[in-house]
This record gives C-alpha cells, structure tokens and sequence, in this order.
C-alpha cells in the first residue's frame, strides 16, 4: 500500500474497524446475552440510529446527551438530526409513545451502537455497542430493582467473568450537598472530592464538607459501609438523603440473599454514594459493574424517571446497560473453534454434514489448494485428521 492509500485507509479518533476474531466474540457474546435476557421475557427493540435533534434531545433522559451528540442535516426534511449518543432517550420515547397504553410491567432489551462526540479515559471509542434492558413498572419496586441488578451479574458470569463487583451508588446526593455549600468555596470542594481528600474536605469546616467527607470514608465493601453511612454525623439534618441511605441498605441485603439464592456468593458488593459520574438521569439508586483485570466500567444501571417531551405522565422505569467495547476485550476468544479445510472436489453435501457437527468448514475454491493455514484440522479421503 502506497502512501495515498495508506492516508485514505485512516479512521477518525475514536473509530476502529473490528476484525477477526474479534467481530465474531463480540456477536457471539451479544448472542449470549440476548438469550438470556429473552428468558427472563424481555422482548428486543431496534430503535434507529438518527432521530430529529428536538425528538432525540427532548427533556427526560435525553435531554442530559446534548454535549455528546453528533448533528447532521437532513437532506430530506432539511431539519437537524441527532445520532443516538445512549439507547434510554430512545426507550423513553417508545414507551411514551408506540407502547403507549400496553401491558405493564413492560419488558424491553436492545443491543445497538451508539455513537458520541467524545471519549473518555475509560472508554476510548466513540462508537460502541450497547446491550442492555429496560423494565418499566410502578409497583413492586423492590423486586424490580433486584431483577435490574441481578440479570446484568447473569450476563457476566455467563460471558465467562469472575471476581465481579457491583457498586451501589444514590445518584444525585452529593450535587444536592454541594448546592449548600456557600458559593466561594464550592470549586475549591469539587476539586477535593475528585481527588477524594477527605483530610481537606474535612478542613474545610463547613457541615456540608464534613457529611461528604464521612461518605467518602465510607466507601467500600456494603457489609463495613452501611453502618458507617447511617451512623454519619450531620445525617439527622439530610431527612431525604436518610431516607435513601435506607432504601439503598434494604436492596443491598435483598440483593445480597438473591446473589445466595444463585449461588454467586462471589460476586463482590461494594457501596460508594462519592460515585456520581454517568448517573446524570437516575434517581432513588445507580450501579457500576466492574470485574478485576479490565479496564473501566462493564456496565452500569439503575432507576429513573421515564419521561418523554412535555408529557406530564411520568414512569418509574429501571435498566441497565452493558459495553461491549469493554466486554468483548477479556471475552475468551473463539481460538477453541473447530475449523476444518475442505478441498473444492469435496460434495456440498459431505461440507452440509461436517457443519452438522459443529465444524467449520473452509472449502477450498481451486482443486489441489494446499489446506489454510488458519485450519486447525484438513478433510482427507473421507476423514477429517488434525493439521
């Protein structure tokens, strides 16, 4: 390849072709996944990758990715696109809308690429595919949220990972703390909590630092955290950030006797109310799913309001969505498969066969070919024999 060719073969930031084997992990644990979640009756939907910017970007869920959304031109309507940025603002809208009226609870799954703006540390592509589910009801809320969390930690264990932890988080709470902090020395507090100083928090000497440093000393495993949580100084002030720390305490034991039930007792529990990042839209409760030995989030959920538009009717919904950019890096890779040379003279019928048995077959396209090399084993007189 010349230099011109080399030029014109390049990807934006952000992009990447994905090849083989690569493409096929990905698929076959998108597969995986779906399966499961069709048996816990989540039905899939297919939104589309380009909606009007005013639909994509209407208030609820969607109006939170405007920074994160790509815009074009409709040559058509000549109206402004947007390029979905997350899958939710599209559920939102579906529910509000198409499955206005339906049976609840409401079920849905999706597994769909998104694309955004920009990429972070953590994630470094700008176009990925999300698989999630989305369960849309207003009663039983506890028995939903446990569903919401459990059936993600399914998906991983059934994608092969181990020493998986789930951290809980009460989304919003440290915002609604900072708003009462005076003005002057809110930058200064901000800083200090993305560096997680809790000594300079504390320094600081204003109640508000103090509660939010207490939190942040509190992080960690949820059998240690919440006891420390619910006996913060400074808590008896925060009437609904007790409330919550309750609520969140009640889904961590049932979560906890669901994860026995299963028998992944493995699975690690962690609670960190510091952790807000990516929970812009949630409410009552978040999660991030982590496992040791990747890098950054595999997937993160919890519970919010659905909403759509101006539309005064509003759904509690609770959904989780799993990265498959992330995922499908430590997926073990398909080097097991069963891949067999078959010369071109060889019957379609016999290829049928062999296929029928699990193998895959790479027929050859001129007689006499000498075998791939990327065959494990070649088909010989009748017999298939190792390469």
């Amino acid at each position: 390849m010349n230099k011109t060719d080399e030029s014109l073969a390049l990807l934006p930031s952000g992009f990447a072709d994905i090849l083989p084997p690569d493409a096929e992990v990905e698929a076959a644990g998108i597969h995986t996944l779906m399966q499961l979640f069709r048996g816990f009756g989540y039905r899939r939907v297919k939104p589309p990758l380009l909606e009007f910017e005013e639909c994509l970007l209407a208030p609820g869920s969607g109006y939170h990715l405007a920074s994160e959304t790509f815009r074009i031109m409709d040559p058509v309507s000549n109206r402004m696109l947007g390029v979905r940025a997350d899958i939710t603002p599209q559920i939102a809208r579906i529910v509000s809308s198409r499955l206005d009226g339906g049976e609840h609870p409401l079920r849905l799954a999706y597994a769909n690429d998104v694309l955004r703006t920009q990429a972070g540390q953590p994630r470094t592509k700008r176009q990925f595919t999300q698989v999630g589910c989305e369960l849309v009801d207003n009663t039983e809320q506890l028995f939903a949220d446990i569903e919401i969390c459990v059936l993600p930690l399914l998906g991983l264990k059934a994608l092969g990972f181990e020493d998986i932890t789930i951290d809980l988080t009460i989304p919003g709470c440290v915002t609604r703390l900072m708003e009462k902090i005076p003005e002057d020395m809110r930058r200064a507090a901000e800083k200090m909590i993305e560096q997680r100083d809790i000594s300079a928090l504390e320094a600081l000497g204003d109640p508000k630092t103090s509660l939010i440093a207490q939190m942040m000393d509190a992080s960690g495993a949820a059998n240690e955290a919440f006891p420390a949580l619910c006996n913060m100084e400074g808590l008896s002030a925060e009437a609904e950030l007790r409330g919550e720390i309750s609520h969140l305490e009640v889904l961590y034991k049932a979560l906890k006797a669901a994860l026995k039930d299963l028998g992944m007792e493995d699975v690690v529990i962690t609670a960190d109310l510091i952790e807000q990042d990516g929970f812009e839209y949630h409410k009552i409760y978040g999660f991030t799913l982590f496992s040791v030995g990747t890098r950054g989030e595999l997937g993160r959920g919890g519970a919010y309001d659905l909403s759509f538009g101006d539309s005064q009717k509003v759904d509690t919904a609770r959904g989780f969505t799993l990265y498959m950019d992330t995922i499908s890096e430590f997926v073990c890779s398909m080097d097991d498969e069963k891949n067999v040379f078959v010369p071109a003279e060889v019957p379609l019928s016999e290829v049928k066969a062999m296929q029928e048995q699990g193998w895959i077959c790479v027929r050859g396209t001129s007689k006499g070919q000498e075998p791939s090399a990327a065959c494990t084993h070649v088909f010989r007189d009748g017999e298939i024999t190792e390469q």
